[in-house]
C-alpha cells in the first residue's frame, strides 16, 4: 500500500512540473518506482535511536512518541481485516439486540462519546454502566445497529460506523491501542 502511494507521489509531481513548466524526463520517472521501493524498504528498517529511559529521575513513567504508538496499536482503521471488523460488528449487533449493557461496555474503550450526557463524554465503565441500558440502547439505535450490512463496512478516519439510512443513532468503533473498540455512540 505504501508503495503504491509513493508511486502515486511521484507520478504527481512529474505531472505538476509539467503543468508548472518543468519538464520531468522519462529517466526521472523511470526511477519513481526505484526510489519508492527504497523509501518503503528504509521506512520499513528500524531505526537505531537511543531509547528513552522508563522512568524518569522524579520516578514517574515517560510520556513521550512511545505512547502516542501504543494508542493505534501500530494499525489504522484501513488496516484491519474485513472479517476482523464484520465480527466485531456481530458483537455489537448482539450486545444491542439483547439490550445488554454489560456486553457494550465489554466492547467499549474509554473514555467514550456518549451522545446522551451533557458533555458526550463518558469517563469510565462505570459512569456507562450507570446510564442505564434503556438510556444507552433506545429503540433507535437498535434498529440503526440491526439494520447494518457488516459486509458493507468501510474504513474511515473515524472508523466504522454502524447505522441505517433514514434512522437516528449510530456506533462508531475503530482500531485502539486494545484492538478494535466502539469509540462513539451517536443518537
Amino acid at each position: 500500500m505504501k508503495k503504491i502511494r509513493l508511486i502515486m507521489v511521484g507520478i504527481l509531481t512529474a505531472v505538476c512540473l509539467t503543468a508548472c513548466g518543468g519538464q520531468a524526463t522519462s529517466e526521472e520517472t523511470a526511477e519513481l518506482p526505484e526510489a519508492a521501493e527504497q523509501e518503503e524498504t528504509e521506512a520499513a528498517a528500524p531505526e537505531e535511536t537511543e531509547e528513552a529511559p522508563a522512568e524518569q529521575e522524579n520516578g514517574t513513567e515517560s510520556s513521550g512518541p512511545a505512547e502516542e504508538e501504543q494508542t493505534s496499536g501500530g494499525l489504522e482503521n484501513f488496516d484491519v481485516d474485513q472479517k476482523e471488523v464484520e465480527a466485531f460488528a456481530e458483537k455489537i449487533k448482539a450486545a444491542v439486540s439483547a439490550q445488554d449493557l454489560e456486553a457494550l461496555a465489554d466492547l467499549t474503550s474509554f473514555p467514550v462519546y456518549v451522545g446522551v450526557s451533557e458533555d458526550g463524554v463518558v469517563e469510565t465503565r462505570d459512569d456507562f454502566l450507570a446510564l442505564g441500558a434503556d438510556t444507552v440502547i433506545t429503540p433507535e439505535l437498535q434498529e440503526a445497529v440491526e439494520g447494518t450490512d457488516v459486509t458493507a463496512l468501510s474504513a474511515s478516519m473515524a472508523g466504522f460506523t454502524m447505522m441505517t439510512e433514514g434512522v437516528s443513532g449510530s456506533i462508531t468503533f475503530s482500531m485502539t491501542a486494545d484492538g478494535l473498540a466502539i469509540t462513539g455512540i451517536n443518537y
